[in-house]
């Protein structure tokens, strides 16, 4: 029995993917490095900031991923102003509260930028837990961020179900014992299956309680 719910952020919660991309080709050609749309789908899955940073820049002191994250963040920020969360989610937040079931957040994004986001969207009274990539060492593929939230919830990774649109945080939350659900649209959900996902949803339109348990029994 499901005892409480983990949510990823960026793609779970908020429709943010199209922005990311945008932002991070604008930041890349910012210092002349060219990125495909290819190359781009590495911002996509789960990773801390520092992560994508090195992935695309090379090795980097801890001032320059300081100042290159700070620079990104003022992007993002310019091309956010229109974030929309995703279909159907703040019904299913709303069902959760009323049945009692603790959520939280896990997002690999800075604490800055998720607080943001959730008081711009006004979410952050849904999530007592919220955990950051600030507060892990390694991003995802990595599970500690999800560790650290199932221990703010005060529950076994076992009675918890993450909720992921990455390939990374399937891999995450299934190294630990979660059930997980992904969010994907039809193409990638089949990646998200393969990752070991337990079910996969287009969006929480018409997701209730009581169906999304029989869907991971």
């Amino acid at each position: 029995m499901i005892k409480g719910v983990i949510f990823d952020m960026d793609g779970v919660i908020i429709d943010s993917h199209p922005i990311h991309r945008k932002t991070w080709k604008k930041f890349l050609a910012s210092l002349v490095r060219l990125a495909t749309e290819e190359d781009l789908d590495f911002v996509l899955d789960g990773r801390k900031k520092e992560d994508i940073l090195r992935h695309f820049l090379g090795d980097l002191s801890p001032e320059q991923v300081r100042a290159y994250g700070r620079q990104k963040e003022v992007m993002f920020r310019e091309e956010a102003l229109g974030l929309k969360t995703i279909e159907g989610l703040t019904d299913f937040l709303q069902e959760l509260h009323a049945s009692g079931l603790k959520s939280a957040l896990a997002s690999s994004g800075s604490r800055t930028r998720v607080n943001y986001i959730l008081d711009r969207l006004a979410l952050k009274k849904y999530f007592p837990v919220i955990v950051t990539g600030d507060d892990v060492s390694n991003g995802k593929p990595d599970p500690t961020i999800f560790c650290k939230a199932a221990d703010g919830l005060g529950y076994c990774c076992s009675d918890l179900l993450v909720i992921e649109d990455s390939v990374s945080g399937v891999r995450a939350a299934k190294s630990v014992g979660m059930k997980c659900l992904g969010v994907a649209d039809n193409g990638r959900a089949r990646l998200l299956l393969e990752a070991g996902a337990d079910h996969v949803v287009a969006n929480f339109h018409g997701l209730s309680l009581a169906p999304l348990g029989r869907m991971l029994a």
